[in-house]
């Protein structure tokens, strides 16, 4: 029996025409694509687990009859465009195979089109970077078998999605997030991280290097904080800001944070020492940072900050600008594949 690149195995004449189909995407009718899953696979995620992995994921969405239609790519930006170009074609069902990096070059894909709502599209995503960090938070297996059987149950949940507006050199920008924001130290952590991953070197311990090594080069700022209006001044070691629980692979600086509340939650570390950091690692990565006396936590809907120095910021673990930057919410605004839901 001859076995359909878009996931089947149908009969033979079947099989023929559903090749040619996938060779021209644009003879697909608007039916068949709003039931077929738009896959976007990174093939450098995991240190080039998304390339190696992928024959055995396809045959595991093909037994499950998952009909997709994937593009690997290759190089940062074409999840975005990749995506952007399928809402537009018809497609409503979309797979990240990656990390959290092409989740979020998948969601900024959804953004960009305007063909349709972005309610209206459902996200699903296995999980084959090194964080995986948004896909720990809703019980999405590492191991592929598990993963796919969460599409194939296919259970919605409508997310709240973020918005970063930043400085990018003199240029105003904007990005959209699913998971966890940064600015301060943790950019920095990140930024050292991807210089890395783009050299081929990239997992959780080299995450954890470069979170010690940063601690030394690291300057703390002094920031306006203006959360819903009011406004603060202090000196800050770092802000995150989440609709998710985990980054970094494993740290919670939002522990709290509820995927489809409608709100931010913020987390400012304030003046604290470089000993003091060290000492304190555990409460990173074991929900109880908001417990530490020079820890805020705020659940908002917008956050301004503004800096004497550049701070510079990070989203699902991408490297952006610069402040002044900005973050609002966008409640309930795509539909996510989940495992287990959140327990609020």
């Amino acid at each position: 029996m001859l076995k359909n690149k878009i996931g089947f195995h149908p009969e033979p004449l079947q099989g023929f025409i559903s090749i040619f189909t996938r060779l021209n995407p644009a003879n697909m009718t608007e039916e068949s694509k709003s039931t077929t899953w738009f896959t976007v696979i990174n093939p450098n995620a995991g240190n080039g687990k998304g390339k190696k992995d992928w024959e055995r994921i396809s045959g595991l969405l093909s037994k499950e009859n998952i009909p997709v239609f994937e593009r690997f790519t290759q190089k940062k930006g074409d999840a975005i465009h990749f995506v952007k170009e399928a809402v537009e074609e018809g497609y409503r069902k979309i797979i990240s195979i990656g990390g959290d990096g092409t989740l979020n070059e998948v969601v900024n894909g959804i953004f960009l089109q305007e063909t349709c709502p972005s309610k209206e599209i459902s996200v699903g995503m296995i999980p084959v970077g090194t964080g995986n960090d948004w896909g720990r938070m809703f019980g999405i297996p590492l191991v592929y078998e598990g993963a796919v059987n969460v599409i194939k149950e296919n259970k919605l949940l409508l997310h709240d999605i973020g918005i970063i507006r930043y400085l990018s050199g003199n240029e105003q920008e904007k990005r959209y997030f699913i998971n966890i924001a940064g600015l301060g130290f943790e950019a920095l952590v990140v930024r050292k991280t991807n210089r890395q991953k783009d050299k081929g070197r990239s997992n959780n311990a080299i995450y954890f290097y470069n979170l010690l090594t940063s601690l030394i080069s690291y300057t703390k700022a002094d920031v306006d904080i203006i959360i819903d209006g009011r406004r603060s001044r202090c000196r800050v070691f770092s802000v995150n800001v989440g609709n998710g629980r985990y980054c970094g692979g494993g740290m919670r600086q939002t522990p709290d944070a509820v995927p489809d509340d409608g709100l931010l939650d913020i987390t400012v570390i304030k003046d604290m020492g470089r000993i003091e950091i060290i000492k304190n690692l555990k409460i990173l990565y074991d929900g109880t940072i908001l417990s530490h006396p020079k820890v805020d936590g705020y659940r908002a809907n917008n956050l301004r900050v503004e800096s004497d120095i550049p701070l510079y910021a990070e989203a699902d673990g991408e490297s952006l600008g610069h402040t002044p930057v900005e973050f609002g919410i966008l409640p309930a605004a795509i539909k996510i594949v989940y495992g287990t839901k959140l327990i609020q």
